[in-house]
């Protein structure tokens, strides 16, 4: 599967204004070494249209299975609302396509499962595209902790929240969004179950819904991750907190990190020759390009995988509990 080609060329299902998402991956493989961009598929002719004036050139679809049945594609990269993604993405895979698919995963574990065995019966690649794992602080995170200055982590929390009032669109539709985790969320437990690599024990999961009554997903989710070695992770997503708390709090046995949300360093807190001592780290540089670098490592060179699917269907299993959880007000065993 890995390490077999010269170009891989790519098609991107679904074009729509969303972020401009369809536009800001076909640059991300432009700019990648061995990928080009060669396809487009959407079914709404404007879209399409925007897609051949931004990418000159580019051969576009109404339908995905007119874009399968070009021989010379190689990869699918699915960007489109997350209760399609398992669908497309088990339909490009059964036609022999490697996959990429946009985050979340899915909407449901089970639809994870489908998803992770298309990829083994087929031989072909299947990557969600956490390209978030390269942000500024989460890297500068990660070296701190390789680096030991606090020790080993017990406690995790990490949080984004605020007073949002819904904007009325597709992503604040549980059915079509998978719920209030399947946005933020998947790149938040994306971020902790990279942290902490100790299996899971248990979810416990607590679920609000009081304000924000038009809309269909909760307005605060929240997960309380049980893992081996009494080690504990808490992670929420808020519309209705008035006062906000630290994106993240990480405690070790020897120190601790915070940071807020834009900042440009993390907080650390550690002890130095005995004495206890608080600095400022500067952020790293993002690094979000290393993504695609590495798929085109992967297909062409056989590097390993760095977003692995596995990984991504862990976090949706995790959601999964905790809702689960929190409709019956007991802790939730993983189920993937």
């Amino acid at each position: 599967m890995a390490g077999k080609m010269s170009q891989i060329r790519c098609g991107i299902v679904g074009y729509g204004p969303a972020f401009n998402m369809g536009k800001y991956h076909a640059d991300f493989i432009t700019d990648t070494p061995g990928m080009k961009a060669v396809g487009v598929c959407d079914p709404v002719p404007e879209r399409l249209a925007a897609a051949q004036e931004e990418l000159p050139g580019i051969a576009t679809y109404g339908k995905l299975e007119d874009m399968l049945g070009e021989e010379e594609l190689d990869l699918a990269v699915i960007i489109t609302p997350h209760n399609t993604h398992a669908r497309l993405a088990v339909q490009c895979m059964d036609a022999g396509k490697h996959v990429i698919v946009e985050k979340p995963m899915c909407i449901t574990a089970k639809e994870a499962r489908r998803m992770l065995d298309a990829a083994n019966e087929n031989d072909v690649m299947l990557s969600v595209f956490h390209n978030r794992r390269w942000d500024a602080d989460y890297l500068t995170i990660r070296e701190t902790v390789r680096q030991g200055l606090i020790g080993e982590i017990f406690e995790v929390d990490c949080h984004m929240g605020g007073w949002t009032p819904p904007r009325g669109w597709w992503r604040e539709d549980k059915k079509i969004s998978g719920g209030a985790f399947f946005d933020w969320g998947a790149h938040m437990l994306d971020w902790v179950l990279q942290l902490v690599d100790r299996p899971i024990v248990d979810v416990t999961g607590f679920f609000h819904k009081r304000v924000w009554h038009k809309k269909t997903n909760a307005d605060q989710v929240r997960a309380v991750i049980r893992f081996e070695g009494n080690v504990q992770a808490d992670v929420s997503v808020s519309s209705i907190a008035r006062i906000s708390r630290s994106k993240w709090r990480i405690l070790g046995d020897r120190g601790a990190i915070e940071t807020q949300w834009g900042s440009d360093a993390i907080t650390v807190v550690t002890e130095l020759q005995g004495l206890e001592t608080k600095m400022e780290i500067p952020n790293l540089p993002a690094a979000r390009e290393e993504y695609y670098k590495n798929i085109s490592a992967h297909l062409r060179k056989g590097a390993e995988l760095v977003c692995k699917a596995e990984e991504s269907a862990l976090t949706i299993a995790v959601m999964d509990a905790a809702e689960k959880s929190a409709k019956s007000g007991r802790a939730a065993k993983i189920r993937l």
